[in-house]
């Protein structure tokens, strides 16, 4: 007799606690009939609104695992499903390149587009509500100057191709300092990778001093704790892993119709690539975002730095050779030549991070500087 409440009991928690990933399945079937009936605008609609639900869905099986390993490995938990959607999609993209002239501009602005996304609206809305919520918050300053180190010298690594780009204009040339550049990222990384898990993994954890500040700035004990547990947190670490894995090849199917679509109404309505990639970077970071503001809004400000920075250093160093390797199984082998503003975006993005994290506090006027930063970017490309 037991079995049937159960199972009544797991329903009830999937309707109420998982509601955006019910919509993002069925609004998953609606992109397929549109495609079925050939109606883009309406396919792409859905296609994008059920890839950020069921990305959300990701993020929300992604942090219950995070929750239960410890940092910096909770954030790459975090940061790399993140990633595989954000693969999936400029990928996806770039098979259409034998097809359309704006696809692949479309991608390099969609990885370039991924880390401003990353470093301006989810920390500067992250930092901005938490600013509102404690006046200050404390972190770790070795985590940012650690991650804008690591992203300096990897902005720096992308100029490469673009300066034999424009001064050499070789393609051959360019081709091969392109997977040239590709292999020093991927090399760069795990170096990155053991700093951050054997050697110095104290870089990227919350010091007594800052949990001390957090614990001063709280207002109320965390009510979350007595809350019922949701599916994901009844479950074990396992199933949590096996419904990843299911979402994200979901995902993957309903990429497929969007990256289809999508560029077709580019091209259609003469639509700026610029603006095309800010967009997906968008649709595959939103989960992400949501996640930084509830770690702001929980005064976990450490948790936010190490997701915008920890998901910016794996963009680039992880999604472009990535990327790079797999376009070769396409006619269209990707070149890492990126235009003068995405690389100065880029930089200038980087050196504001900096400068705003580098003193271990934050503030909401630090936030705004950021979300003000990424509206004038988005203008440029929207003119562009």
């Amino acid at each position: 007799m037991k079995p049937l409440p159960r199972r009544r009991n797991i329903l009830t928690i999937i309707f109420a606690h998982h509601s955006t990933a019910v919509a993002g399945i069925a609004l998953g079937l609606l992109t397929f009939v549109f495609h079925y009936f050939h109606n883009p605008y309406m396919a792409t609609l859905f296609a994008a609104v059920s890839i950020a639900l069921l990305s959300l869905t990701v993020s929300e099986v992604a942090e219950v695992l995070a929750e239960r390993l410890d940092e910096p490995y909770g954030s790459f938990v975090l940061t790399f499903t993140a990633v595989i959607v954000e693969i999936i999609l400029l990928f996806l993209i770039l098979l259409e390149a034998g097809n359309n002239e704006h696809a692949m501009e479309t991608v390099k602005g969609g990885i370039i587009s991924a880390v401003i996304v990353d470093m301006n609206v989810l920390l500067g809305l992250a930092v901005f509500i938490g600013g509102l919520a404690f006046k200050e918050q404390e972190h770790n300053e070795d985590t940012s100057s650690t991650y804008t180190t690591i992203l300096l010298v990897a902005a720096s690594a992308l100029l490469v191709p673009s300066i034999l780009h424009y001064t050499i204009g070789d393609s051959d040339a360019l081709e091969r300092a392109s997977i040239l550049i590709a292999g020093v990222l991927f090399i760069f990384y795990i170096a990155i990778f053991i700093f951050q898990t054997k050697t110095h993994t104290h870089f990227f954890k919350a010091t007594a001093r800052s949990r001390m500040f957090r614990f001063k700035n709280r207002q109320e004990e965390d009510a979350e704790d007595q809350e019922e547990e949701d599916l994901f947190e009844m479950m074990n670490t396992t199933f949590n892993f096996v419904s990843i894995f299911m979402l994200i090849a979901i995902i993957g199917y309903i990429a497929e119709i969007f990256a289809v679509e999508g560029m077709q109404l580019v091209t259609e309505y003469s639509f700026p690539v610029g603006l095309a990639g800010l967009f997906i970077a968008i649709i595959s970071v939103a989960p992400e975002i949501i996640t930084a503001i509830k770690a702001a809004k929980n005064d976990q400000i450490q948790r936010v730095i190490n997701i915008a920075m920890g998901a910016s250093t794996v963009s680039i160093m992880l999604t472009v050779p990535i990327l790079l390797a797999m376009s070769y199984a396409t006619d269209n082998p990707l070149t890492l030549d990126f235009n003068t503003l995405q690389i100065g975006a880029l930089i200038l993005t980087i050196l504001l991070a900096w400068k705003t994290t580098d003193d271990g506090e934050t503030n909401y006027f630090e936030g705004t500087s950021h979300l003000i930063f990424f509206t004038c970017y988005a203008i440029v490309l929207a003119f562009m």
